[in-house]
C-alpha cells in the first residue's frame, strides 16, 4: 500500500508543479527554471519504468510540486488557493478525456512530433511550446469545462506567457493520467490526507539531499 500511494504521491506533485508553475507564471510573468523544464519534459516520457521516470528520475525536480502540495495539504493553508483550483481543474479534465480515445490518439501522434522537435530545438524553445499550446487548444480546450486562469493582465495578455500555461496545463493533464495510473484516486486525497502529507515531507527531505 505504501508504495502505491507514494507514486499516487509523486504523480500529485507532478499535477501541483504544473499548476502552481501555472500559478506563479500568471502573477509574476516568471517560473522557476528546472521545476518548468522537468514539467514539460514530462510530456515527452511514453512509456516509463516507473513513477519516478516521468519526471526524470530526481525528486529533486519535483521540489516546487512537493512544497506546493506540502502547503496545500495543511490545514487552513490558504498560499496555493489558485494553483488547488487548476489542479482540480486539470484532474476533471483528464477524466473527460479519458473517454475520448479519438482525442487520446491525436494527443498521442503530435506529443511524439513535438518531442522529436524538443531534440531539435531544446524542450523549452519557443517553437516547441506554441506547439504543445496549440494542442491544448485543439483537444482539450474543445471541453466545456475549462480552467480560468487568474493573474496579472499585463502577463496574461502576453503570447508567450499564454502558451507556456497551455503547455503546462497540457502537463498537469499527462500527471493526473499518472496519478490515475499508479491507482490515485480522491478518496485518497479524503480518507489518507494525513499519509500522504507524511509521505510529502519525506519525499521533500529525499529531494533537497539530492541537491546537495
Amino acid at each position: 500500500m505504501t508504495d502505491k500511494l507514494e507514486n499516487a504521491t509523486i504523480a500529485l506533485a507532478g499535477i501541483f508543479q504544473a499548476a502552481a508553475l501555472v500559478e506563479q507564471l500568471a502573477k509574476t510573468g516568471y517560473v522557476p527554471g528546472d521545476a518548468y523544464r522537468c514539467t514539460i519534459e514530462s510530456l515527452f516520457v511514453m512509456d516509463p519504468p516507473h513513477t519516478r521516470a516521468v519526471f526524470g528520475d530526481s525528486l529533486a525536480s519535483l521540489t516546487f510540486g512537493l512544497e506546493a502540495l506540502q502547503h496545500t495539504l495543511e490545514p487552513g493553508n490558504q498560499r496555493h488557493k489558485d494553483a488547488l483550483r487548476y489542479g482540480l481543474g486539470v484532474l476533471h479534465l483528464q477524466r473527460k478525456l479519458s473517454k475520448r480515445r479519438d482525442m487520446l490518439s491525436v494527443l498521442g501522434t503530435r506529443l511524439k512530433q513535438a518531442s522529436r522537435q524538443a531534440e531539435h530545438f531544446d524542450s523549452t524553445h519557443e517553437n516547441v511550446i506554441g506547439n504543445l499550446a496549440d494542442l491544448y487548444k485543439d483537444t482539450i480546450s474543445t471541453f466545456r469545462f475549462r480552467i480560468q486562469v487568474t493573474g496579472d493582465h499585463n502577463y496574461l495578455q502576453q503570447g508567450r506567457i499564454a502558451n507556456q500555461i497551455r503547455a503546462l496545463l497540457l502537463a498537469g493533464v499527462r500527471s493526473a493520467t499518472l496519478w490515475r495510473q499508479v491507482g490515485g484516486t480522491r478518496w485518497q486525497l479524503l480518507l489518507q490526507r494525513k499519509r500522504i502529507a507524511q509521505i510529502v515531507d519525506r519525499l521533500l527531505r529525499e529531494a533537497k539531499s539530492e541537491r546537495h
